[in-house]
C-alpha cells in the first residue's frame, strides 16, 4: 500500500485514521487472518465515497484492481475532509461568542480578536420602610421599588468603552449613567458623559455593594451623578487612583439636572492610595485619600440649595424659601477604608461650604456644613469583606441542603451638623434641626452571589428642629430589602 500525506488539521487526521480503520478492519478480517483483496478494499472505499459525496458518476468505470486508482481516490477523500475542516474553522471564526453566567450576566463578544463586547447587567431592590413611634412627625410605612436598573456596557475596540444605565423605579424613567471612555492607557482614560462625581467614598460604591440599605450623612453633602468630562487612571502598579474633571455642578446629595442651570461649572478631583495593595500583608486592604470640588452656584430652589435627609430618608433641614445660592461652593473630604479577611471598616468626613444671600434683607454669609461617619462590618461565615461587597458565599443557600449562604453584621454611627450661622436668618430653627446624630445596626444575608436579604434598624436624634427651641422627635426606622443583581 502507498503511504499517505500527514495533514496539519486535526479533523482530517482523525478522519484519515477512521478511514484507515474502516478499510483495514472488516468483520471477516477480524475473525480470520485471511488478507483483504483489492476488490474488497475497493468496495469499502466506494461505500465511504458515497457517504462523502465523492463517488464516481453513474456509468463511470472504476479500476478496482489498480492500487494507483485507490490511491487517487483516497487523495480525493482527504481533500474533501480538508475543505470540510476549513469550512468548520471559518464558521467558528465568524461566530460571536454568547455567554450567560450567574456572576457575569449576559455577554456577547465578537469573533476573534474579540475587540467588540456587549454586557448586560441588572439590579432590582425591593424595600420595606417602617417607622416606629412617629407621633409628632408621622411617616408613611410603605413597600417600594428602590432601584430597578438595566445596564448595557461594553467595549468597541481597544479604545472605546461605554455604559448606559436607566433607572426604571419610581414614577418616571431617568438616566443614571451614560458615559463613554477613551482608554488611552490604564494611567489615562478620558470619560465623557454622566457619571458619579468623584467626591464621596460611600457614594462611589456600587449600589448593590453598600453594606447599609441607605447611605450615611457624608453622602448628603457629597454630589451625586453629574455631567461633564473627567480624566482618570491608575498609576504606580495600580496603587494610586486619581480622577480630575469639569462638570455642570450639582447640589449636595443629589444628581445633576439634564442641563447646566446657571452657566457655571464645577471642578472636582480625587486621589486615593492603596500603598500595600499588591502585598500579602495585613495592610493590603488599607486605602486612604482625599477628594474635593469647587465651583459657583447662583440661583434659588432645589437645583441650587440642598435639603438634607437622615439615613431613614426623612428630610430634617432646608433653607428658607427666599434664600439664594450666591457664589462659591467648596467641598473637601478625607476618606479611608480597611478590609482584612471578614472585617471591614469605612470612614469619611466631608465639609461643604456655600455662599448664600437673603435678598429681602441683603444678609449674606458663607455657610459650612459638615458630616462624618464610621461604618463597620463583619462576615460571620468567614467570607472576605471588601469595598465591592461580599462577592460570593462559600456555601450558597440551598433548600434542604447544608449551605446557608453568607451572613454579615453591620454597625454605623454618623453625624451631620449645620453651621450655626445659618440660624435664624437663612434657616428656621423652629422647623429644621441644627444637628443630627444617627446610629444603625444591620444584618445582611447573602443567599447566593446574586440574591441577598437585608434588615437595618436606624435611630436618629436631633438638636433643635421643633417649636420654642425644643428638639425634634427622635426618628426610629426599620428598613428591609430584597436585592437581586447580575
Amino acid at each position: 500500500m502507498p503511504s499517505y500525506r500527514t495533514r496539519r488539521s486535526s479533523v482530517p487526521a482523525l478522519a484519515g485514521s477512521a478511514l484507515a480503520c474502516a478499510l483495514l478492519a472488516s468483520p471477516v478480517h477480524a475473525q480470520s487472518k485471511a488478507p483483504l483483496t483489492v476488490e474488497e478494499l475497493a468496495r469499502r472505499l466506494q461505500a465511504i465515497e458515497q457517504r462523502l459525496g465523492t463517488a464516481p458518476a453513474a456509468g463511470e468505470t472504476v479500476d478496482a484492481n489498480g492500487l494507483a486508482d485507490l490511491d487517487q481516490r483516497l487523495r480525493v477523500i482527504e481533500r474533501k475532509l480538508d475543505l470540510q475542516a476549513e469550512e468548520a474553522e471559518a464558521r467558528v471564526a465568524s461566530t460571536p461568542v454568547v455567554s450567560l453566567s450567574a456572576s457575569k450576566g449576559l455577554s456577547i463578544k465578537s469573533p476573534p480578536p474579540g475587540d467588540v463586547e456587549l454586557k448586560f447587567r441588572g439590579l432590582a431592590q425591593a424595600d420595606g420602610r417602617f417607622y416606629i413611634d412617629d407621633n409628632a412627625i408621622p411617616q408613611n410605612d410603605t413597600f417600594l421599588w428602590r432601584r430597578a436598573q438595566l445596564t448595557l456596557e461594553g467595549s468597541w475596540g481597544p479604545l472605546l468603552a461605554f455604559r448606559i444605565t436607566p433607572e426604571l423605579a419610581g414614577d418616571s424613567v431617568t438616566l443614571l449613567d451614560a458615559w463613554a471612555d477613551l482608554r488611552f492607557s490604564p494611567a489615562a482614560t478620558l470619560r465623557i458623559g454622566k457619571t458619579k462625581a468623584p467626591v464621596g467614598l460611600e457614594r462611589l460604591q456600587a449600589s448593590n455593594a453598600t453594606e447599609a440599605i441607605e447611605l450615611g450623612f457624608p453622602s448628603e453633602l457629597a454630589p451625586g451623578r453629574d455631567i461633564g468630562v473627567q480624566l482618570q487612571g491608575e498609576v504606580a502598579k495600580s496603587t494610586v487612583n486619581y480622577v480630575v474633571g469639569v462638570y455642570n455642578g450639582t447640589v449636595d446629595g443629589r444628581d445633576a439636572t439634564t442641563t447646566n442651570p446657571d452657566n457655571n461649572f464645577e471642578v472636582a478631583a480625587r486621589v486615593f492610595v492603596e500603598p500595600w495593595k499588591n502585598d500579602a500583608s495585613a495592610l493590603s486592604g488599607l486605602g486612604f485619600g482625599i477628594a474635593g470640588s469647587q465651583g459657583d452656584k447662583e440661583g434659588t430652589g432645589n437645583n441650587f440649595l440642598p435639603r438634607y435627609r437622615t439615613p431613614g430618608q426623612v428630610q430634617f433641614f432646608n433653607y428658607r424659601s427666599a434664600v439664594i445660592a450666591d457664589g462659591d461652593q467648596t467641598r473637601w473630604s478625607p476618606q479611608a477604608y480597611y478590609y482584612r479577611n471578614a472585617f471591614g471598616l469605612l470612614g469619611e468626613y466631608i465639609s461643604s461650604e456655600q455662599e448664600v444671600r437673603l435678598p429681602t434683607t441683603g444678609a449674606n454669609a458663607k455657610i459650612e456644613n459638615t458630616a462624618w461617619q464610621l461604618l463597620a462590618g463583619y462576615v460571620l461565615t468567614g467570607e472576605d469583606a471588601g469595598y465591592r461587597g461580599v462577592a460570593r458565599p462559600n456555601h450558597p443557600f440551598t433548600v434542604g441542603g447544608a449551605g446557608w449562604g453568607a451572613w454579615e453584621l453591620v454597625a454605623r454611627y454618623g453625624e451631620l451638623e449645620i453651621d450655626e450661622d445659618a440660624f435664624p436668618v437663612f434657616a428656621d430653627p423652629n422647623a429644621v434641626a441644627q444637628r443630627a446624630k444617627s446610629w444603625a445596626l444591620g444584618v445582611n444575608w447573602y443567599l447566593t452571589g446574586n440574591f441577598k436579604l437585608v434588615a437595618n434598624y436606624t435611630q436618629t436624634d436631633f438638636d433643635g428642629g421643633a417649636a420654642a427651641g425644643a428638639d425634634r422627635e427622635d426618628e426610629k426606622a426599620f428598613f428591609t430589602r430584597a436585592q437581586f443583581s447580575f
